[in-house]
């Protein structure tokens, strides 16, 4: 899609700080990292979001969940890291393709949510 932001950096037409890609997937440099380590994975393919996918999917995710630990050690997270991939607006969602965060570095990543007065 010529006018999704991450499908413009997967084609190479928006510079990235890549860290890893394949055929089938990209992963580079958050711009406004929130831990030492905080890369962003996406497929090259164009998927608005985790609430999209479909069954033809499910080997490409499976590939992408597969490659985050050795991403994240590469990237400076050896010890462990965090996956998020927030889905749609109720889920933080900010650009309209699938993407996996992971977070990491020399600590820990602190509580994963903090608890809602609700």
């Amino acid at each position: 899609m010529s006018d999704c932001l991450f499908c413009r950096i997967a084609a190479g037409s928006i510079p990235s700080q890549k860290v890893y890609e394949d055929d089938e997937m990209l992963v580079f440099r958050d711009i406004a990292p929130a831990r030492p380590v905080h890369v962003l994975l996406i497929p090259r393919k164009h998927i608005a979001s985790l609430a999209s996918v479909t069954p033809e999917d499910a080997p490409l995710l499976g590939r992408m969940l597969a490659r985050a630990n050795a991403i994240a050690i590469a990237a400076g997270s050896p010890d462990g890291f965090r996956l998020i991939i927030n889905t749609g607006w109720i889920g933080g969602q900010e650009v309209p393709h699938l993407h996996l965060h992971i977070i990491g570095g020399p600590n820990p990543v602190g509580p994963m949510l903090k608890r809602s007065e609700e």
